[in-house]
């Protein structure tokens, strides 16, 4: 049996009948208030807790329909778009990288489109080393740094094809050597010391780069390992370095093959590069991949990273789908072309 004790306050109502028979509970107001909210309100909640729940699963599945149906019809276009670019891409080691004949080799090399960088987000420690050999001018020519979206480096050969002056201008114009005439040549390119990628083989154009890895060229040294086809040009390379400031203990030589360091750069620097153009462009670069990488995080492929930011990002995308130096650079190009094609 419930003892109920009577309220001194309020508006609550009992009954007690006879002593030891039943008693009633006459329930207040506010009690029955409270019963009528639990028994409205809390199968409200679930309902309303249980579709936030559903609506966030369909919400994900959808996200994820709808990203594999994107990835499924694109990824033959970014096959398309990475063939055109002239890259490859490496799983193990997360970059993209240049292939043997990618549109870019057309072009050749010039001392404008290194000043064509910066102006066009790339901040890039340039050092060409050029030299003679068998009657010829040769130029081998290492790059590492920020190439907007992306930390990178190169390492290319070309020999040269005209003297600028019959154009008015001073200088060389190179194309990339012959197939024949390629090198096998490898490099390390390590941030603060720390490898972050390796590549290795027979080139013209020996390149890596790492989407949504922001750095400063200063904080990247490149490991480099050449094997010269000859003696010959093996000893005019490496007279041309200690020419341009580097020393003999700096320079490794084994047989046709030379190692070395490129870290601070020892040739003069394009006169685009400024510490505060170098600056200003470097904030906009380390906001670019600091948005890649927000948006990207959460998926684990290339492939959906991209569809992902396709979708999403599209400004991001079409800047990660050109990779390296762009067609922009080579826009020099069409002042001698008629001279060297």
């Amino acid at each position: 049996m419930v003892s109920i004790v009577p309220a001194t306050v309020g508006l609550k109502y009992f009954i007690s009948p006879a002593a030891g028979s039943m008693s009633f509970i006459v329930l207040d107001i506010g009690s029955l208030i409270f019963i009528s909210l639990f028994y409205i309100l809390l199968p409200l909640a679930v309902i309303l807790t249980l579709g936030g729940i559903v609506f966030s699963v369909l919400s994900k599945a959808s996200k994820a329909a709808s990203l594999g149906l994107n990835l499924a019809q694109s990824n033959e276009e970014l096959e398309g778009v990475f063939g055109i670019a002239g890259y490859e891409y490496d799983p193990k080691q997360d970059i993209f990288y240049s292939i043997l004949n990618p549109w870019q080799r057309k072009f050749g090399y010039c001392k404008l489109y290194d000043e064509a960088l910066a102006p066009l987000s790339m901040i890039v420690d340039c050092e060409p080393i050029i030299f003679e050999c068998y009657g010829q001018k040769w130029m081998i020519e290492f790059w590492k740094g920020q190439y907007c979206l992306n930390t990178g480096c190169e390492i290319g050969i070309y020999k040269e094809v005209i003297d600028l002056g019959i154009v008015g201008m001073k200088g060389s114009f190179f194309m990339s050597v012959k197939d024949e005439e390629m090198m096998h040549m490898a490099f390390s390119l390590k941030k603060k010391g720390k490898e972050l990628f390796y590549r290795e083989g027979r080139h013209w154009w020996l390149t890596g780069f790492k989407m949504g890895e922001f750095s400063n060229p200063s904080e990247l040294t490149m490991d480099i390992a050449i094997q010269f086809n000859d003696l010959n040009m093996c000893y005019a390379f490496i007279n041309a370095m200690l020419s341009v400031g580097y020393s003999e203990d700096e320079i490794v030589k084994i047989g046709n093959r030379v190692y070395f360091t490129f870290g601070k750069p020892r040739t003069k620097q394009p006169f685009t590069r400024t510490r505060l153009t170098d600056w200003i462009i470097q904030r906009k670069n380390k906001f670019m991949c600091d948005q890649y990488n927000k948006a990207t995080e959460e998926y684990k492929t290339i492939e959906e990273k991209l569809a992902a930011l396709k979708m999403n990002e599209p400004v991001i995308y079409n800047k990660a789908i050109n990779i390296g130096k762009t067609p922009e650079v080579y826009k020099a190009y069409n002042k001698f072309k008629r001279y060297v094609e």
